[in-house]
């Protein structure tokens, strides 16, 4: 990997890092340290953000989604992108393709915020985001 090359952080891989007893939690944490240890430029989205929190909320506790939610704002590292009404008509395209199968309407419109970031790399644990040509961290 490139120093300072754009990685876009989705949900699943936020959820990996908080939750301890989430099986992909080892495998998170050491891709994370080395995407920090790489110096890449880490981006997540506002829909990410609140699907995260969500998840995080309604299946641990509100103090985990809660804690979790400060730990992005206090990394200065984090560029939170805003979902824009294009992003989301763009999304809407995705659910044309008959490869993807239960997409969720999230990981569409990161999809478009990625592709208009020029972001190509995602850490993510979640297939569609190659599906549909981006690289996986």
């Amino acid at each position: 990997m490139r120093p300072r090359q754009s990685v876009f952080v989705d949900s699943g891989a936020w959820i990996a890092l908080a939750l301890v007893r989430d099986p992909l939690h080892e495998q998170a944490r050491d891709h994370w340290l080395t995407l920090q240890e790489s110096g890449a430029s880490l981006h997540t989205s506002i829909p990410v953000v609140i699907e995260t929190f969500t998840f995080l909320e309604r299946n641990a506790h509100r103090d985990v989604a809660v804690a979790w939610k400060d730990s992005i704002y206090e990394e200065a590292a984090i560029r939170i992108l805003p979902c824009e009404l294009r992003d989301l008509e763009h999304a809407w395209d995705y659910f044309r393709r008959a490869d993807l199968h239960k997409l969720s309407a999230v990981d569409a419109t990161s999809f478009a915020i990625m592709t208009r970031a020029r972001i190509r790399l995602a850490f993510t644990f979640d297939h569609h985001f190659a599906a549909v040509g981006f690289r996986l961290a």
